[in-house]
């Protein structure tokens, strides 16, 4: 069964997408952006725009009663491979081990100018 995910805690859908879609006990979350869905502020500093988008994963989850310890997959777009070591902290400090499997890869340029996006595949 498919379902749309739409939650008021994470950025809200700007085109034709659905910030996630649960199929079955998978949740398919698009890629999150770090922007506050509160404020709608981009917070300066790849730490800083990892935390939010991290967090707006994390709503998403929480909206379908899932968590972050039950990412099985990432998706990590980054503007500049320069900045990979600061995100990958930000990144360890919200996933445990076994952490999800996960591809990193540069890209030229994001929604917003943003310096990362991060889509994630979990278990309900």
């Amino acid at each position: 069964m498919k379902k749309e995910i739409a939650t008021e805690n994470a950025p809200k859908a700007i085109g034709p997408y659905s910030q996630g879609i649960l199929w079955n006990d998978l949740i398919f979350a698009s890629g999150q952006i770090p922007v506050n869905p509160a404020t709608s502020e981009i917070p300066n500093g790849i730490k800083e725009q990892t935390t939010q988008v991290l967090k707006n994963i994390y709503a998403i989850l929480e909206s379908e009663g899932s968590s972050i310890k039950n990412v099985i997959k990432t998706t990590v777009f980054i503007k500049d491979m320069n900045d990979f070591v600061q995100m990958n902290e930000v990144y360890e400090s919200f996933f445990q081990k076994p952490f999800p499997a996960r591809s990193t890869v540069e890209v030229a340029r994001l929604p917003k100018d943003v310096l990362v996006e991060i889509e994630v595949i979990a278990h309900k």
